[in-house]
């Protein structure tokens, strides 16, 4: 068996798990083109985002694919014994499109739970790209997600952090939601002046309301706190960033929603994470329209795993 061969055959599963399809599209628009310019032009995206392409599959598959030249891309050894078997893939996904086009056309309306930071951050901005291939799908987007029941469909798939123990559902984990210990800049100058900046005694707190104590976030800075009572108690995940962007304390907070506001990580390495998984009603679960959205949202997740599970090393505190 050849090294490309072994490789694919000993982490098979993980491959289809991160496989992107349009990464698969790029890898053959280079082959057959041979240079990035060429290649974007045909696919209509930019050079920089065909190049992500590439380095993507090719950190996916762990192999090289292409030799870079001045002058151009040349396949290697692994990447000419991929080719056939891409452009396989290619034929089976065309014929697919096409059964599926023919079969019904995708459109109608989609309910989709999620919480509201993802929903915020890192669903809608994407959103306007998959709109743009499927203008007659409509997407009704709940956030409420404690009172949304899919045995009811009172949603049509979710987005969640827990896993369904029960009930005709079929789910998918997509990766994980970090968390870490986030202060303002201010706040966390603060702090440097004290001797010991892992205890935390002298920290004031922002933490969840009575209703939401529950949650593991909120257990955690209970434990911190050590009988201390909370500065601020929030009711949401905006008010709680707002909160800590003003001073008033630390909080529990998403890596990559910190990140974005600007925050300081006190504590990147607390052992507070959820899981995310896609989860869809059985019974919908082979519809056009179901599944091109959970193909959307599956490789939306999993193109951002290292943003979602973890902070960027520059916003960490020492």
């Amino acid at each position: 068996m050849s090294k490309t061969g072994k490789q694919i055959s000993e982490s098979g599963n993980e491959i289809l798990r991160d496989l992107v399809w349009d990464d698969t599209k790029a890898f053959l628009a280079v082959a057959r083109t041979g240079t990035l310019s060429a290649a974007a032009y045909r696919l209509s995206i930019g050079v920089a985002t065909l190049s992500r392409k590439i380095d993507r599959l090719e950190e996916t598959l762990k192999i090289p694919l292409f030799i870079r030249h001045q002058s151009g891309y040349q396949l290697t050894e692994d990447g000419r014994d991929l080719l056939a078997k891409a452009e396989a893939l290619e034929a089976a996904a065309t014929a697919f499109a096409s059964g599926a086009k023919a079969q019904a056309g995708i459109s109608g309306k989609l309910r989709l739970a999620t919480a509201e930071n993802l929903a915020t951050h890192l669903i809608l901005p994407a959103l306007p790209e998959f709109r743009a291939n499927y203008p007659e799908l409509h997407i009704e987007i709940l956030t409420d997600v404690s009172s949304v029941n899919l045995h009811r469909r009172d949603a049509d798939l979710a987005i969640r952090m827990v896993k369904p123990e029960s009930g005709n559902v079929t789910l998918r984990r997509l990766g994980t939601l970090g968390f870490g210990l986030y202060a303002s800049k201010d706040y966390a100058l603060k702090r440097t002046k004290w001797a010991d900046q892992e205890n935390y005694e002298q920290d004031d707190f922002i933490s969840w309301c009575e209703a939401l104590s529950h949650l593991v976030n909120a257990k955690w800075i209970e434990r911190a706190l050590k009988g201390r009572q909370p500065a601020v108690l929030t009711s949401s995940l905006a008010t709680q960033v707002a909160a800590t962007q003003a001073g008033l304390g630390l909080a529990v907070l998403p890596h990559f929603l910190a990140s974005d506001a600007g925050l300081v990580c006190v504590n990147a390495d607390i052992g507070v994470e959820q899981p995310i998984y896609l989860v869809m009603h059985s019974d919908l679960a082979h519809s056009p329209r179901m599944r091109v959205m959970a193909d959307f949202l599956a490789d939306l997740i999993i193109q951002n795993r290292s943003k979602l599970s973890g902070p960027p090393q520059q916003a960490t505190s020492s």
